[in-house]
């Protein structure tokens, strides 16, 4: 089989791709893997798709199974050489220490993705392993369009209740990576794009050495995305970052354009909107946006799990509105419909009336007014539009469904299928010897509350991980592929150590190195397995 280095398409003898144009004549210099690298015995590596200070992108070939896949591999820019043609990288003496952590804060930072493979909002990692003296990272690859694209296609910028059911799945994920300590801090309409069957991914991980000034790494900020923090040296980042982030990528969506550098912010913070945009979007959305892109951090929105709320305000004028016919109707019944003026109101439904438009205006101004002015000492409108949670035992009309003990996948699909509501995991998934894994324990707003708006529904659930300790699956004399798809189906994560035997044969398991089958580890512990190099062969002269 000959495939294009540039796409992974069977092309025969060809040497231009007839698929993609590549030139496959053409060499991939160092410090990049040489086109046709086999990794694990397993995956075909082709061109890089992009670099950074931290590691390569690749597009590459998986044997086993058949399909066109993504590698990632640890370059720490500056701290390594890797000769011409070579698959091998070399640490410089001076520098191994450093990059010795780095390294393994690059698997620890991939292993926490790759165990939050259920967020759909994340491209899933399938492997990691050493090889080479570096790590790599397999991670699925599917037909993406670049969000800056989807965006163009929409006239230039999205409507709210286009971009609401795209953003808050990366919500989602992205609170699930900071429970788990880990951040992405390159939120960016560079690292976003959407699907086939439009929905949103993330891409551009990175440790957060890679995110801000002052590591041993060359830093890669995206102007207009990046916090203002990230440009100070060795600032801890955090979940406020992301929020900025988020909300810059958010603003380009619904304007069209991203906001200014943080360094210019900086000098002059004002978000300015054109007056058409203003007037098409919510009041709350706005004032979300500019609460979550306030230059200083104590300004800032402080978590997801208020930025989530404050995006989900019921809409100011339709608040108003139900409040104002409401207690007109109450007035109006208590005095028989009597004591009315002139107009054929109440005098106090029209106080009432009175007061709910002055509220109004003075939030239209005042969204105008924080359009054009420094974001300190702006308003928060933290209203929740969410349904009732506690169900009025004479309610007749719908209610929550009960979701509580199906299936995530199958309630998913139902979900996607029903635009009234919108199921999305929460970070907090939690292990359970009760449920299943993939089965949801319990949700947000409970079965049986009512619904009283009209918009979709959010419905926040957490799905069982299953029981916390696995049992370590027998391996011994089975071939590599075969021992770590046992080990993936308990759900815990493999790495390949070779040695020599007399007895196994080449590409086979000898043994777990620090355990035995029939051991209990925790839920997506890495093991180690040893494989054999087969028999060593000494050199006569």
């Amino acid at each position: 089989m000959s495939l294009c280095m540039g796409c992974m398409q069977e092309i025969g003898k060809q040497t231009i791709c007839p698929s993609c144009g590549f030139n496959n004549s053409e060499k991939q210099n160092a410090p990049f893997l040489p086109y046709g690298t086999v990794l694990l015995n397993r995956y075909i590596v082709g061109t890089g798709i992009d670099t950074n200070g931290e590691s390569t992108r690749y597009i590459a070939f998986d044997k086993q199974t058949g399909d066109v896949i993504i590698i990632s591999e640890f370059l720490p820019m500056g701290l390594f050489s890797r000769d011409e043609g070579t698959t091998e990288i070399k640490i410089n003496y001076e520098n191994r220490l450093v990059f010795g952590k780095l390294k393994d804060e690059f698997i620890n930072y991939y292993r926490i993705i790759s165990e939050l493979r259920d967020m759909s909002a994340l491209l899933k990692v399938h492997n990691i392993f050493e090889e080479n003296n570096t790590v790599y990272v397999v991670e699925e690859n599917e037909n993406l369009i670049p969000f800056e694209e989807y965006v163009e296609r929409s006239n230039g910028s999205l409507e709210w209740d286009i971009a609401r059911p795209l953003f808050m799945p990366v919500i989602s994920a992205l609170e699930a990576l900071h429970k788990r300590g880990i951040g992405h801090y390159a939120i960016a309409p560079k690292n976003i794009f959407i699907t086939s069957s439009g929905k949103i991914k993330i891409s551009g991980f990175s440790t957060e050495n890679e995110r801000k000034r002052g590591t041993a790494l060359k830093s890669q900020l995206f102007s207009g995305a990046a916090a203002p923090e990230q440009y100070e040296e060795n600032f801890p980042l955090d979940e406020i970052t992301d929020i900025y982030g988020f909300c810059s990528t958010l603003f380009y969506a619904l304007t069209g354009h991203l906001p200014k550098s943080a360094p210019e912010r900086r000098r002059d913070s004002r978000l300015l909107m054109s007056t058409t945009t203003v007037k098409r979007l919510p009041p709350h959305v706005v004032s979300a946006l500019a609460n979550g892109l306030q230059v200083e951090r104590e300004n800032r929105i402080t978590d997801f799990d208020e930025l989530r709320s404050q995006l989900s305000v019921a809409h100011t004028a339709k608040a108003i509105q139900e409040e104002i016919s409401r207690t007109a109707s109450m007035n109006l019944s208590k005095s028989n419909r009597g004591d009315r003026s002139k107009s054929g109101m109440s005098g106090t439904s029209i106080a009432i009336i009175s007061g709910a438009v002055t509220v109004l205006i003075l939030g239209i101004v005042g969204v105008f007014w924080l359009m054009q002015n420094p974001l300190s000492g702006i308003f928060s409108d933290n209203t929740s539009n969410t349904v009732t949670s506690t169900q009025s035992t004479d309610w007749t009309g719908p209610t929550i469904p009960n979701y509580v003990g199906k299936n995530i996948d199958e309630v998913t699909k139902l979900s996607d299928s029903d635009e009234k509501f919108e199921v999305y995991k929460v970070y907090s998934d939690e292990y359970s010897d009760e449920f299943a894994q993939g089965v949801i324990i319990s949700q947000d707003p409970p079965a049986g509350s009512a619904i009283n708006q009209e918009d979709s529904i959010i419905i926040s659930v957490t799905v069982s991980k299953g029981k916390q300790m696995r049992e370590l699956p027998q391996i011994n004399g089975k071939s590599l592929d075969q021992a770590a798809q046992s080990i993936a189906e308990q759900d815990l994560l493999a790495t390949a150590e070779y040695q020599y035997s007399d007895s196994v044969a080449e590409d086979y398991v000898i043994g777990y190195k620090s355990h035995q089958a029939g051991d209990t580890v925790e839920y997506g512990t890495n093991v180690t397995i040893i494989v054999s190099k087969g028999k060593e062969t000494t050199e006569t002269q």
